[in-house]
């Protein structure tokens, strides 16, 4: 009996994936904000605003339609996790999302992260992790053969944090150079603010760092502006910062940052940021924060006109279908 010869399914002959666009981001991992100059910022955020006029015209296109996503969450998240998987759908791909309970995947049987980034890339074409260990990425980085994007290592890095952050000062104020940004809060193990910090050494800015002592922003990073030039200052007190600040960025105390949680109790409510701290900062400012907060602004400041958090967090959307799309090469 002679088995008749089956029709394709597909015409593969007729189709083959190409970058739409020689960007420098191809095929790159993003693991920090040191692989970023000012010339691949401005790249990135003209991307944005593109991204930005599409969903609010359109909602959705079909830019990655061919393309999927792996979503690999080992800690907590709402805003990362959620706006990468909203920009693939966005854009028309699709999102493996392992973001709700890493738990119930084979790491609760003792599989390493290197075996989970080497499984899950046979299925998907970029890959976004959240870990509690610092390098984690750059690890995953070194066996996968897909892109690996850092949405945070631990103390270490937030690379596409501080895009969105620095996206949303430029959107708001319409320049960088010249600006006093008051950074507050948990600067010891906030890694947006090491990432922000890094990002904004770039710049002809004034930076200054409101803390407890026991938080203060780590020394080599502080080397490190002081050798670039950058105006520095540190203080405990935000009275000492609000008159004058163009950008208060706050960031919450990380509680599971603390292996002595009587650290934690004695520096948790250290700042509150009120209306009447707001009544004395400058008419054209923005308050920031990276979200989530755990009452470092008072919830009547949300009614602030300066109070950027949530354009903040929409702008974290722009920002990342940019990302993903020029590491897919369609950008």
């Amino acid at each position: 009996m002679i088995t008749p010869k089956l029709e394709p399914l597909f015409k593969l002959e007729t189709y083959q994936r190409q970058p739409r666009f020689q960007n420098g981001f191809y095929q790159q991992d993003i693991l920090s904000v040191n692989q970023f100059n000012k010339e691949n910022l401005d790249y990135i955020f003209e991307r944005a605003d593109e991204m930005k006029a599409m969903a609010h015209q359109w909602g959705t296109c079909d830019l990655l339609k061919d393309y999927t996503l792996a979503c690999v969450f080992y800690e907590p998240s709402t805003r990362t996790s959620s706006s990468f998987i909203s920009a693939m759908a966005r854009l028309g791909g699709k999102v493996i999302p392992i973001t709700e309970g890493i738990q119930y995947s084979s790491v609760s049987k003792g599989e390493s992260l290197i075996d989970s980034i080497l499984t899950l890339e046979q299925y998907c074409d970029v890959i976004v992790l959240r870990h509690s260990e610092i390098g984690s990425s750059a690890t995953a980085a070194k066996y996968a053969k897909v892109p690996i994007i850092n949405a945070g290592d631990g103390a270490g890095e937030h690379p596409t944090q501080a895009l969105l952050d620095l996206y949303t000062i430029q959107s708001e104020l319409g320049h960088i150079d010249g600006l006093k940004v008051a950074m507050v809060g948990d600067l010891r193990y906030g890694r947006t603010v090491h990432s922000l910090t890094r990002l904004l050494s770039q710049y002809d800015v004034s930076l200054r760092f409101v803390s407890p002592e026991t938080l203060r922003l780590p020394m080599d990073l502080m080397n490190d502006l002081i050798d670039k030039g950058i105006k520095v200052r540190e203080t405990n007190k935000v009275s000492d910062v609000i008159e004058n600040a163009d950008v208060l960025y706050v960031t919450r105390i990380q509680k599971e940052r603390f292996t002595d949680l009587a650290q934690y109790e004695e520096v948790k409510n250290y700042f509150e940021i009120t209306p009447e701290v707001m009544a004395q900062a400058k008419e054209k400012m923005i308050v920031m924060h990276p979200l989530p907060r755990v009452g470092e602004i008072h919830y009547k400041v949300d009614r602030d006109p300066r109070a950027a958090y949530f354009r903040q967090v929409q702008n974290g959307l722009y920002i990342r279908m940019a990302l993903l799309a020029a590491v897919l090469g369609q950008a």
